[in-house]
């Protein structure tokens, strides 16, 4: 199959502000199939705070090569196709494996929720995320206009634990939503057992996400040992705990069984949608929960997360909406929340803007 590549930066509706920092922009990389049933298209996200460069992803995918997957005329096998997939980004890896799976739902004439079996029907809502505020009228504002939702995740750690508990008890008097929140590893495990609990005592918390440091201020990744401390100095009864940026694959989600309750799952941590279903097959053997996440990206990449959100307890299936201009059309359609996954074949989206990928 032909292939090729194009890394595009999209301007987000207003700053995105997390814990790691701030985003008026980010960039995705796509990938390009075309087969005999038509091009085929994936996406990997380019996240400012995960240790790969733009580029370390062009590098990758420029070494791929000009044709890509199954040969014209032989069978599609999947599996093999995606054996194939070189070592190497993650995001990239993703893009690569969301373009085969595209092509394997065209050939195949359906779409990937139907190929696995799975109910179209049984999604969770998604979470609408509001990003840390730098002026609280504001905030006032934006919690007003979204109050309808059925599920908000509130993105905290300012630096002050206690002004992230404010911004929670804020929101917590102005939605009758149900609040997720992420701390996107902000908290000591001193700031956890204290504020998890104070959190808990709001109510309609639906989970409490990544509250400890994923890395050391020198970079190293940290261990797991401080997410079973938390656990066992926490009472019984609380929201539950995921882990997001401290799982980047299984071995992660092993060591953090009995301190987490459940995981993030993201195509571009994973590598694509593989990865993805084999890390939530580990979560759920240990009895953890999941939720279906993406990054800020386009319909291509949110919406191959959707087609697996009907494995997930939560899903917060956002990125697309919060872009100033969507780039591709087709797809998951985002609704206050609620979600309806495309009966195209394969991904299901299949309009392109020609500024992003002229036709």
């Amino acid at each position: 199959m032909q292939f090729m590549h194009r890394a595009v930066t999209h301007r987000l509706r207003s700053p995105f502000r997390v814990a790691h920092g701030v985003s008026a922009t980010r960039t995705t990389v796509f990938a390009r199939l075309d087969t005999p049933d038509g091009p085929a298209w994936g996406e990997g996200a380019l996240v400012p705070y995960y240790p790969y460069t733009l580029n370390d992803l062009t590098a990758y995918l420029d070494g791929i090569g000009e044709t890509f997957g199954p040969k014209p005329g032989a069978p599609f096998d999947l599996d093999a196709a995606l054996a194939a997939i070189p070592d190497g980004p993650a995001p990239a890896r993703c893009a690569l494996d969301l373009a085969l799976h595209d092509a394997w739902g065209k050939a195949a004439e359906q779409p990937l929720w139907s190929l696995w079996g799975l109910d179209p029907k049984a999604l969770p809502p998604s979470s609408f995320t509001l990003s840390i505020p730098d002026d609280l009228d504001a905030y006032r504002a934006e919690l007003d206009a979204v109050a309808h939702l059925p599920v908000l995740k509130l993105k905290v750690g300012t630096g002050d634990a206690d002004r992230d508990l404010e911004l929670v008890r804020l929101a917590r008097g102005r939605t009758g939503a149900a609040l997720g929140v992420d701390a996107n590893s902000a908290w000591t495990v001193d700031e956890a057992v204290r504020i998890v609990p104070e959190l808990a005592a709001l109510g309609g918390i639906l989970y409490v996400e990544q509250p400890l440091a994923w890395r050391t201020p020198d970079g190293l990744r940290t261990s797991h040992e401080a997410w079973h401390r938390l656990r066992e100095r926490l009472p019984d009864g609380l929201p539950p705990l995921l882990a997001d940026e401290a799982v980047q694959g299984l071995d992660d989600v092993d060591g953090l069984a009995g301190a987490a309750d459940g995981v993030n799952v993201k195509l571009t941590k994973t590598g694509g949608l593989a990865g993805a279903r084999r890390m939530i097959d580990r979560a759920r053997a240990h009895g953890m929960q999941v939720l279906v996440g993406c990054m800020v990206e386009t319909a291509v990449g949110v919406t191959a997360a959707a087609h697996l959100a009907p494995l997930a307890d939560f899903a917060d299936l956002d990125g697309a909406v919060l872009l100033d201009h969507p780039a591709v059309s087709g797809g998951m359609v985002w609704h206050d929340g609620r979600m309806t996954l495309p009966h195209h074949p394969g991904l299901g989206v299949f309009t392109w803007d020609s500024g992003v990928w002229p036709s």
